[in-house]
């Protein structure tokens, strides 16, 4: 199975030759609302000119962003003049749409958005994908799993599936090859746009240890993606089937890493952010030092991804009603969604849902309570990585060969990841905020819940979904630069790390400098990852 080369951003959709077909997909898909509307009404150009709201929202939120646009031009203008006016703001014309007196172009977004403003251009507008009544490649009939129906995915996944959201996967790296990552059961291209790696005692950027492969696969494994003769299709469904993820590796091979590795894996995430479209972090992990979110470096580094626009998940931890089960960053955090774990019984209806016993609950050292939310934990079933760790740790637990049983709140915070990939691409403006906002306010009660509620991903979805702004009033983490929502360099112990391309056949990194001599900080061993055996 081939990975993306690296820097490549998935278009939305290929840019055809065939004019004929250009023309449908102009007219079909590929204009905005407004566009559409006009075109339908009325035969001549309209006063209404200008960027589509998705450009508009893109161009202010990420303004260097490479884009595939749609330029219609106004009558009379010529298309030497348009591709001119591309070539001024810096973009490139691809295609010639003369039938509808338009053309497409690689440009930024913000470019983009400028050229809409020239009086020889009547509108731009995205490549938009087409919208699809249902999910071919989301088939939920054969499903040996309950999960998916506790959380109402298959409800949302006519309409999000993920597709074309980013997911950070910050843990023990992921096997991207696995067939469930490939893009459909035509196309073997993984899914797992890119790999990095940040600790400097890993030696590849695959998965020895098999946490990372089996929470990516909660997240966007598709086992609708096998070969229509393999058994195994269709039975293993993650919650967000068709987004995209890239694999931060912290951890060695035997799944050993620092706070330090998890830091500079937000970096990465928060540095690489735009190449990928990351938009969701999931962090399955937690510190063994318990400190005060106020000052806490794991902390600080999760606030300043969250502060550029990245959603944080992090799993609450498997402690139980201990006096500090939720005191260990990051899920102690109250900026970040951390998520708690519950046992849906094995059933597919939610009735019998309830909070498990050992998922981590009360208030932090700093008074917060947690978790935010609950999702399924208990006895998931997601991918093996081959030859792993995993096999040899549980092997009772492997199921069919190619998956394996696991849970805790490792387990947990992935179904929420892939919800909130797949509000995403519903509604790809949100801020984090407002992401938190709509992920609290449209859970649903569940059995023992002790304050939180259980992640509906068709409530979210659903265009009656109630949302808000969540953290209002929260104080940063110290070592926060409030005027920029970074870190501070110059009041932290640590350093930027630097990164180099390792592979470009597998878009991989490695981190080829860091600073780790000069600060003192806490390893956490495998039993850290907030996974178990007999969840």
């Amino acid at each position: 199975m081939a990975f993306r080369e690296s820097f490549r951003v998935r278009c939305s959709m290929t840019v055809f030759a065939a004019a004929g077909f250009l023309f449908i997909l102009a007219l079909a898909t590929a204009l905005s609302p407004s566009a559409r509307l006009e075109l339908g009404t009325s035969g001549s150009a309209s006063a209404d000119r200008g960027a589509s709201p998705a450009l508009g929202r893109l161009a202010t939120e990420h303004p260097r962003k490479r884009v595939e646009a749609i330029v219609q031009l106004q009558p009379g203008t010529s298309m030497a003049t348009g591709k001119r006016l591309v070539a001024s703001l810096g973009g490139r014309t691809t295609g010639d749409l003369h039938l509808i007196n338009g053309l497409v172009a690689k440009i930024n977004a913000g470019g983009a958005a400028k050229l809409a403003d020239h009086p020889e251009v009547r509108a731009v507008s995205l490549n938009a994908r087409v919208k699809k009544d249902s999910a071919p490649t989301v088939d939920s009939s054969l499903l040996q799993t309950s999960y998916p129906d506790s959380l109402r995915a298959p409800k949302a996944w006519g309409t999000a599936t993920g597709k074309g959201v980013g997911v950070a996967v910050i843990d023990t790296g992921v096997a991207g090859d696995l067939p469930d990552f490939a893009t459909s059961s035509s196309d073997s291209q993984s899914r797992v746009v890119a790999t990095a790696v940040v600790n400097p005692d890993a030696t590849n950027d695959g998965d020895g240890y098999g946490h990372g492969t089996h929470v990516a696969g909660i997240i966007a494994g598709n086992g609708n993606s096998r070969p229509d003769s393999d058994p195994l299709k269709g039975r293993y469904v993650g919650v967000a089937p068709e987004a995209d993820v890239v694999s931060i590796k912290i951890a060695d091979e035997q799944g050993n890493a620092t706070v330090l590795d998890a830091i500079y894996g937000l970096q990465f995430a928060v540095d690489h952010k735009d190449d990928y479209n990351i938009r969701v972090a999931n962090l399955s992990l937690e510190s063994t030092d318990a400190q005060s979110y106020r000052t806490d470096p794991l902390d600080a580094a999760a606030e300043a991804a969250w502060f550029n626009g990245i959603v944080v998940v992090a799993s609450a931890g498997n402690r139980g009603t201990d006096g500090d089960a939720v005191s260990y960053a990051p899920g102690n955090d109250p900026y970040v969604i951390s998520v708690g774990g519950v046992d849906d019984q094995g059933t597919k209806t939610t009735l019998d849902d309830s909070l498990a016993s050992w998922s981590s609950r009360g208030s932090t050292q700093d008074g917060y309570a947690k978790p935010d939310v609950l999702a399924p934990g208990a006895h998931i079933v997601s991918l093996l990585a081959p030859d792993s760790e995993f096999s040899r740790l549980c092997p009772t637990c492997v199921v069919s060969g190619e998956y394996i049983r696991a849970g805790g709140t490792s387990q947990a915070a992935p179904m929420v990841t892939g919800a909130i990939a797949g509000l995403l691409q519903a509604h790809p403006g949100l801020s984090p905020d407002q992401v938190k906002g709509a992920v609290v306010a449209n859970a649903r009660k569940v059995l023992a819940g002790n304050g939180a509620d259980e992640v509906s991903f068709a409530g979210l979805v659903s265009p009656s979904a109630k949302d808000g702004e969540a953290n209002v009033g929260l104080e940063p983490n110290d070592l926060i630069d409030p005027a920029t929502g970074n870190i501070d360099y110059a009041r932290s112990s640590w350093s930027r790390s630097s990164w180099s391309r390792s592979s470009w056949s597998r878009s991989s990194w490695s981190r080829s400098s860091w600073s780790r001599s000069s600060w003192s900080r806490s390893s956490w061993s495998r039993s850290s990852w907030s996974t178990s055996w007999n969840k």
